[in-house]
């Protein structure tokens, strides 16, 4: 061997030392696959852990291209709270989206009432029971409402429960003690603005002086307090911020605080599309009346065949629809289309409407209205007549399976429609309107899906809607 070749050889031999200890040292041969797998290992714990999300991961690069010195994104309060509502969403969706559900169950009117802590959504009630039934038990395990402290009784924390407009003290007085509130505001998925419309218009309104000025500086004052005390109205700019109203006049004066209108969502008695509610972000609810505070003697009916009444309904002449209902049957010569402005004295309400197959529930000046709950609570097969109304909690319920609606224009065939419903779908409808009380049931305390869960699920989907990002995320 020449001394050229000798020269090579050493030149080379520190190489392939080298090389064999890499190869030794990295079985996987690349830093790039390195810091892939780094990357993915830690993906699957965080997963497991709940500190990260799918979304976030798909964006995260490694700091360092070797695994001792990769440096994990720390995450925010805000981040790890979108985490937890990601996965909800996500385990919703995959129900929803399942082509094998069905919510047509062949022994379902064979099936007992299950007690409320048992009950499981199912039938044609739904518009997907399965994936109801998940998001209500994802609502139950994660949902945290802060409830601001700011702003006294009583506007504030308070409201009616012996009144038409209840459901606003009873909502605002539920979530006072409600296992859903926290005291801590940086673990809230929504705020509260703990504000009784209707104990508002009581104390603030000036009786027939159509001044709305001094309501609607009332609300926007309390909004810039909590505005300036606290950082999460700013953050979201209203967004995962909500109100409560049953009184008229709730979407009004929304209007006057701009973000709380167009970006938080708008719990409301009436939800009239034509007067700016947005279904996509606001709640329906359902205005109930508890002329004794409960439910005491509201509930249940005679059996279909005890109720020799085919339609009734009496109610006083204001906005467009009623006149046309009362011009056409008031006087009716068939003895079981009840149509009155006023009852004969000594008639009881509530006894008509349990002696009746169908109840009239028109709109007024308004479009909600308590006859609506009154029939399903009695047991009287609602009928809808109203224009650009969002039912109450139909993003899960189809009201189509246990209530009739009727166009204004088709109010004079009202008899022709009703009498055409074959017994079979009639004694359908009422049977499964019993079935939907609970949801529309006011109980203290509250009971699993009765009126008060219902309202926080309806909130809890709206929440899954949209993220909130981190002002400081970068």
């Amino acid at each position: 061997m020449n001394s050229t070749s000798l020269k090579i050889l050493w030149f080379i031999l520190p190489l392939l030392l080298v090389a064999v200890f890499v190869v030794i040292n990295n079985p996987q041969g690349s830093t790039f696959w390195l810091s892939t797998y780094s990357h993915h290992h830690y993906y699957l714990e965080t997963l497991n852990s709940g500190a990260s999300t799918m979304e976030n991961q798909k964006d995260e690069v490694p700091v360092s291209v070797t695994k001792s010195t990769t440096i994990p994104k720390r995450y925010s309060i805000i981040e790890k709270l979108e985490e937890g509502l990601a996965r909800s969403r996500a385990a919703i969706l995959l129900l929803r989206e399942n082509k094998n559900v069905t919510n047509n169950n062949n022994n379902n009117n064979n099936q007992k009432e299950e007690d409320d802590d048992e009950y499981i959504p199912h039938g044609p009630m739904y518009l997907n029971a399965t994936a109801f039934h998940r998001s209500y038990l994802e609502m139950e395990k994660k949902l945290k409402v802060y409830v601001y402290k700011e702003g006294e009784p009583p506007v504030y924390h308070f409201g009616p429960c012996k009144h038409t407009y209840a459901i606003e003290g009873y909502f605002i007085q539920a979530m006072e003690v409600s296992k859903f509130r926290t005291q801590d505001p940086n673990k809230a998925h929504v705020y509260f603005l703990p504000l009784s419309i209707t104990m508002l218009i009581q104390f603030i309104y000036v009786a027939d002086s159509h001044e709305w000025g001094l309501m609607k500086n009332t609300a926007m004052d309390y909004v810039n307090v909590i505005s300036q005390k606290y950082p999460y109205w700013n953050t979201s700019l209203g967004a995962d911020h909500f109100m409560l109203a049953c009184h008229d006049w709730g979407p009004e004066i929304s209007f006057a605080i701009p973000h709380l209108y167009k970006n938080s969502i708008r719990a409301l008695c009436n939800a009239n599309t034509s007067e700016k509610f947005n279904p996509t972000k606001d709640v329906s609810i359902p205005e109930i009346h508890l002329p004794l505070g409960t439910t005491k003697g509201l509930l249940g009916g005679p059996a279909p065949s005890d109720r020799p009444i085919l339609v009734f309904f009496a109610g006083g002449v204001h906005g467009p629809i009623r006149p046309i209902l009362l011009q056409h049957w008031e006087n009716s010569t068939h003895e079981d289309v009840q149509i009155h402005k006023y009852l004969p004295k000594g008639v009881s309400y509530y006894d008509m409407i349990r002696k009746s197959k169908y109840c009239i529930c028109p709109s007024g000046y308004e479009v909600a209205s308590p006859r609506m709950v009154e029939g399903l609570y009695m047991g009287c097969v609602p009928v809808l007549i109203k224009d650009n109304y969002v039912t109450p909690f139909s993003d899960v319920l189809n009201w189509d399976t246990f209530s009739v609606t009727i166009p204004v224009k088709d109010i004079v065939n009202l008899n022709k429609i009703l009498m055409d419903i074959p017994q079979d779908k009639y004694l359908e409808m009422q049977k499964r309107g019993i079935q939907m009380r609970r949801h529309f049931e006011v109980n203290s305390p509250p009971k699993k899906y009765d009126v008060f869960h219902m309202i926080l699920h309806s909130i809890w989907l709206r929440r899954l809607n949209f993220r909130v990002h981190d002002v400081n995320e970068s």
